[in-house]
């Protein structure tokens, strides 16, 4: 025998190296796969959403309410968060708009529109905030939060849902 010439063993070791290594990748990059792929996920955070259409808000003055829900994804848990708030016409032209949050800044209830009063009014602790968002009346320690807002040719009314707060 040659020294060139594969003997069985080295064969037999050779082969079982191959088909080791065709096994571990055949098990070892879908595993890999699926430990990085909630890292690999876009977020729907900090998206662009759409709220309404300027063309459906006639009337100015009028807060016209509007919600949506982002969906965050960390690692392999998903949450849903709902927020709102409401579009307020201030003129005919129609990029003078008020994008309020509908949270209250005390202690993030929900705040109603109560027509009687022209007031935006929190459930939990009675405050007040006038079509502007300012504090009236009650415990906040700031006006509501104002969303960014674009308004395209179509009239669609997008946000983007970060919340800037007024000082």
């Amino acid at each position: 025998m040659s020294s060139k010439e594969l003997n069985r063993r080295d064969f037999i070791k050779l082969t079982s190296a191959v088909t080791g290594g065709i096994m571990a990748a055949g098990l070892g990059i879908p595993i890999v796969g699926y430990l990085i792929d909630p890292a690999l996920r876009e977020d729907k955070a900090g998206k662009p959403v759409v709220v309404g259409n300027i063309n459906d808000m006639t009337e100015i003055g009028k807060p016209y309410p509007f919600s949506f829900t982002i969906t965050k994804v960390n690692g392999w848990e998903r949450t849903a968060s709902s927020y709102g708030g409401f579009i307020i016409r201030k003129s005919d032209d129609p990029k003078d708009l008020a994008v309020l949050s509908s949270r209250c800044t005390h202690l993030s209830c929900r705040v109603n529109w109560h027509e009687e009063s022209k007031a935006f009014q929190c459930p939990c602790h009675d405050a007040k905030f006038d079509a502007d968002g300012k504090v009236l009346d009650g415990p906040p320690p700031e006006p509501l939060g104002r969303f960014e807002f674009e308004v395209a040719e179509d009239g669609a009314i997008t946000i983007i849902p970060v919340e800037v707060k007024e000082g």
